[in-house]
């Protein structure tokens, strides 16, 4: 989708919608009163009379405009005339895009970036404008025989005044790139398990690494990791005729000698639960365990489109997990690439035993800071639903950076304790450590697991598990928390 920015008046646009916000109290904002005179007082009629009353997200579409060549208008309703919230504002943008899923509407210009929102500038606005009608646009058609989509929209035109045109292209330019990283870790986490194997998510990440100059990558085979000593990775793969990959994606955007900032992604491409085999019921959702993954190579794709002044790092972990004679067993001991040894009481607790190789791995980078992102825990979602992804670290200034960057992106996060306490529930009579830690804490322990290999950097964890896919009726990956991992980035660069 195009996207571009102007400062010509609303009506002399050519498209084919023209969208205005309207308040509540019959109050129209600067760009509807402006169209209200090329329309001989439609739209002040309209509000008078209480067609539209200007509730938060309510929608009036106006097909017909007598005596005019606009074609279309779209009222939205922003509420108390006041500075909006973030999250009323992107309920209005997300109200805005839902019903602009129209065939015949290929074109829109956009005026709400006018809006006034609470500590947010143009930059801000216009880049939540491109967000959110990337996000909305979206619609999987890999596998379907009829590839037609809902929407039809081709252009969306954001409106701002001439002095705020430099900050409106800016965040228009990072708004694409997390738009299009979000598409992309979606795309890779709605493909079935039989197409994307963690060599067709290497493949995909190779294809993306051609793009971009500063974007290398290498892949270890399992040989490889053998020779490493990941025991623990390579306990995880040995039920799956698919090989396993770890693929290492380098962004040299920042000085030579910079510590990198390394992102690790579990991919589980399909987890069948392994020999403690998951229920049937809703196991084809499991083919989102790589969400972690994808949205690591959606990050690494947008940081690269904004050419951020960073180094960075991408690390998947890409693997099946399914049962066979081979497979990894409940009583088995795997030594991992740190030296430690695991016993593995569940096999399905697997996402943790190819992460700790993968943190281990990270170490040899130097990192000034190792970020790893997972669907690891059904706990998580227990405990926090499915509106904030869970966060855990070893490093207070770095979770308060993460969270700082989820309430600018509104991409939410709750930090939950990593108490030493915990790591009691860890405890084997036959390793050094067990794999799970019993049906307390499953987030907690999860992450004490984790921790134990992330002792010499400074680390954070986040549990995606609630976040990373919708269920029901509206069964599709999020690419969460490509906006949060994306804002980390920027404020990073701006802090350089």
């Amino acid at each position: 989708m195009d996207y571009s920015i102007e400062s010509t008046p609303l009506e002399k646009l050519q498209c084919d919608c023209l969208v205005v916000g309207v308040y509540q109290n019959a109050q129209l904002s600067p760009s509807a009163t402006a169209l209200d005179v090329c329309t001989q007082g439609l739209l002040s009629e309209i509000v008078q009379r209480g067609d539209m009353g200007g509730k938060l997200g309510d929608i009036l579409f106006l097909n017909a405009i007598p005596n005019s060549a606009i074609k279309r208008i779209l009222l939205v309703g922003l509420g108390e005339n006041k500075p909006l919230s973030n999250k009323h504002y992107l309920k209005a943008l997300a109200a805005t895009a839902a019903n602009l899923k129209k065939p015949y509407i290929k074109t829109v210009a956009v005026s709400l970036a006018e809006c006034a929102v609470l500590d947010a500038d143009w930059q801000w606005k216009v880049r939540q404008i491109a967000e959110t009608f990337g996000d909305a646009v979206y619609q999987y058609t890999h596998t379907k025989s009829d590839k037609e989509t809902e929407s039809k929209l081709e252009q969306v035109i954001i409106t701002v005044p001439e002095m705020a045109k430099d900050l409106a292209n800016a965040g228009l330019q990072q708004g694409k790139a997390i738009g299009e990283g979000v598409a992309l870790a979606k795309w890779l986490a709605d493909l079935p398990g039989n197409i994307c194997t963690p060599s067709f998510l290497a493949e995909q990440a190779t294809l993306l690494s051609g793009k971009h100059d500063k974007l290398d990558i290498s892949i270890l085979e399992e040989a490889d990791m053998a020779q490493l000593g990941m025991g623990s990775l390579l306990s995880v793969t040995r039920g799956s005729r698919q090989p396993a990959k770890l693929i290492c994606l380098h962004f040299h955007g920042g000085e030579k000698n910079a510590k990198p900032i390394v992102l690790v992604g579990k991919g589980l491409t399909f987890d069948a639960g392994g020999i403690s085999l998951k229920p049937g019921l809703g196991m084809d959702e499991m083919k989102y365990d790589m969400c972690g993954g994808a949205a690591v190579i959606g990050t690494v794709q947008a940081a690269a489109q904004m050419d951020l002044p960073l180094n960075i790092i991408g690390l998947i972990p890409a693997s099946e997990n399914m049962p066979d004679g081979d497979a990894n067993k409940p009583g088995d001991i795997w030594t991992s690439m740190s030296g430690k040894t695991i016993e593995i009481l569940n096999t399905d607790a697997e996402g943790r035993l190819i992460l700790c190789d993968t943190l281990t791995y990270a170490e040899q980078f130097n990192p000034d800071v190792v970020i790893d992102l997972a669907t690891l825990t059904g706990a998580c979602l227990v405990a926090l639903g499915r509106i904030p992804s869970g966060l855990l670290g070893n490093d207070d200034a770095l979770c308060n950076d993460l969270i700082a960057a989820s309430e600018t992106a509104n991409d939410s996060i709750w930090r939950l304790p990593l108490w030493e306490e915990y790591q009691e529930l860890l405890k084997s009579n036959f390793a050094d450590m067990a794999n799970i830690g019993g049906k307390d804490a499953g987030t907690i322990t999860a992450a004490c697991f984790l921790a134990r290999f992330a002792e010499n950097f400074r680390w954070a964890h986040l549990d995606i598990a609630g976040t990373a896919w919708r269920s029901g009726s509206q069964k599709g990956a999020t690419g969460r928390p490509v906006p949060l991992l994306s804002q980390y980035l920027i404020d990073r660069s701006n802090a350089l």
